[in-house]
């Protein structure tokens, strides 16, 4: 429907909306850049929207071309910037994307270059940003083109995780080795910083241990252009395909009975991404599937997610270079097949929403794994043997509704940095092995209501540990009254970060938080049992944020300048006490 000049299905848009109810105080606004579009939508005169005034191009410009007060600096490279906004004819996301290629660049000649490039002398329609971002896109390392170029095998306005995109990157061959002390992960996630620092991603949302993106409209325009020699997305009226295509992706609206006969001339394809239908779950033929592995046989990445595929064929064991292999919310799916112990390149499995019988003893076998999301309906989960995941990163445990206790063996999975445990509903407890994971960074408790966190120090072995975790985040559990000493003491001078909501029945921090020297981070929200803050918090000199939200009394404690605990945390950079905010001026 994106962006449709057919009539036809305008209307019969417009008489769907008409059945659903009274419509006659309501609106619909509808923004497009296609005149064509707007006169078959529009019941009234559309509005076009004007360009931006040359001065506010420049003031935007600014913002991203130098850093705060450096136009007075060099004021010769601030007049070329004016000749560069006035080619830019108004278009802000031209103005931001050129702003951000030049930041930091204070030669002459860098200026001059995009100001004379002879790609502003190609022929455009009116409003044509393409050329000034593809002169943006030419300046990138061509490590962050291929990154970038890969992102046109979704569709517009999709929302991108980067702990799944850079797996992606990963996948296919995108990121250079990691330096020492560093993993692939933080490589990708290096890239991705550097494409928002240059203005190529938009809509940025911080979860603190990954980010959400968007792309601009415009700027898929421009991948899908400078792809086509390597990806392509596969329609239903598709006839043809150059042979050298090595990224695949197979639209909403195909049928997914049988590959088209052009796809058999194409030997050398790396990644095959199904996209979901219009947001439901998709028949996929195991046909399809089968044929798709027998002639892709150098796949890297395989993305089946939100089908109603109820069986991954055996073939797939064949699929020796795959290093991606995504099964999510393939609801209907219910077992592997043991043919998946054969994929040993295989860093990323994705489980999330296969309710599976019982978690297969040959997953055991994938040695190479580094990310792992997994749902089961099995009453336990298979120990951990000594040698078994020991480069897995990444553990989420989702929907493992039957489960009381995770994993033995936990102690085996020495990469481990990121544990997530979500909606587990009979988890009562986490393994005490974990005391010797000392590359684990991140632990989030999310929606397990049984839970509670009791781990206290034991034996002389408990007492010099060197841990180093960093953030603990706890959402929605009724019974947590602890917190785990002894994860979180023995990480004393790396743990930065403690997010605890909707916890009714924990009424009390521990005194022993005063020894978490490096916490800069706290948050306490919808916990209405808490009263009051521990002693000893006024010594965390690191401590910059403190929210407290929905929790009465000790809202009520906190009160600036009244509060029995103000004087707690009246040192502290950023307090949000309720709806109100206090901020306080930088220290120099």
């Amino acid at each position: 429907m994106y962006g449709t000049k057919d009539h036809v299905k305008w209307m019969e848009l417009r008489d769907l909306l008409m059945i659903m109810g009274n419509f006659q105080q309501s609106k619909i606004l509808v923004t497009t850049r296609s005149s064509k579009v707007a006169s078959i939508v529009g019941t009234i005169a559309s509005y076009k929207l004007n360009c931006l005034s040359h001065k506010d191009c420049l003031s935007l410009f600014v913002k991203w071309a130098f850093r705060e007060g450096d136009e007075k600096v060099y004021p010769n490279l601030l007049r070329i910037g004016d000749e560069i906004v006035k080619k830019c004819k108004g278009v802000p996301l031209a103005v931001r994307t050129l702003g951000s290629l030049l930041y930091m660049k204070t030669e002459l000649h860098e200026w001059e270059f995009i100001k004379d490039n002879d790609i502003w002398k190609l022929d455009q329609n009116e409003n044509d940003i393409l050329p000034m971002l593809k002169l943006s896109y030419n300046h990138l390392p061509s490590h962050l083109q291929r990154c970038l170029t890969y992102l046109s095998l979704f569709p517009k306005d999709t929302i991108y995780d980067t702990d799944y995109i850079v797996q992606f990157w990963m996948a296919i061959g995108l990121i250079e080795s990691p330096k020492q002390n560093e993993e692939w992960e933080d490589v990708g996630l290096q890239y991705f910083k550097e494409l928002w620092s240059r203005g190529f991603v938009q809509d940025i949302e911080d979860e603190h241990t990954f980010y959400t993106f968007k792309i601009h409209d415009l700027i898929h325009n421009l991948l899908s252009n400078v792809s086509q020699d390597d990806c392509l997305t596969i329609y239903p009226h598709t006839i043809n395909a150059a042979e050298n295509i090595r990224h695949l992706s197979f639209s909403d609206d195909n049928p997914l009975r049988a590959p088209q006969s052009f796809l058999k001339n194409l030997k050398g394809v790396r990644t095959l991404v199904i996209l979901p239908s219009s947001g439901r779950n998709r028949i996929i033929e195991e046909h399809f599937i089968n044929a798709s592995i027998l002639n892709f046989k150098f796949l890297r990445s395989l993305d089946l997610s939100n089908s109603f595929l109820e069986v991954l064929p055996n073939s797939v064991g064949t699929l020796k270079h795959l290093r991606y292999l995504d099964l999510s919310f393939c609801r209907r799916m219910r077992k592997l097949p043991t043919s998946i112990s054969k994929l040993q390149s295989l860093l990323t499995l994705r489980l999330l929403g296969v309710r599976l019988i019982e978690v297969p003893e040959c997953l055991q076998s994938l040695i190479s794994l580094r990310f792992l999301e997994i749902t089961t309906d099995s009453l336990l989960l298979r120990d951990i043997q000594p040698g078994c995941w020991s480069s897995l990163q990444f553990l989420l445990l989702v929907d493992c509704d039957m489960i009381e206790s995770i994993f033995e063996g936990m102690q085996h999975l020495t990469s481990l940095r990121r544990l997530v445990i979500q909606d587990c509903s009979r988890l009562i407890s986490l393994p005490r092995s974990l005391k010797f994971l000392t590359k684990l960074e991140e632990i989030q408790i999310l929606g397990c209501e049984n839970i509670n966190l009791w781990m206290e120090q034991e034996g002389e072995e408990d007492q010099d540990l060197h841990l180093r975790l960093e953030t603990l985040t706890i959402l929605g559990s009724e019974a947590l009254k602890d917190l785990p000493r002894l994860l979180l003491q023995g990480s004393a001078s790396t743990f930065k970060s403690m997010l605890i909501r909707r916890c009714p029945n924990f009424k009390v921090l521990p005194e022993w938080m005063q020894n978490l020297t490096s916490l800069n981070r706290l948050e306490l929200v919808n916990c209405p049992a808490l009263s009051s803050l521990p002693e000893g918090l006024n010594r965390l000199t690191a401590l910059r944020q403190v929210k407290v939200q929905l929790c009465p009394a000790l809202s009520q404690n906190c009160q600036p300048g009244v509060g029995a605990d103000w004087s707690k945390i009246a040192h502290v950079q950023e307090v949000h006490i309720e709806d109100k905010k206090i901020v306080k001026p930088r220290s120099r």
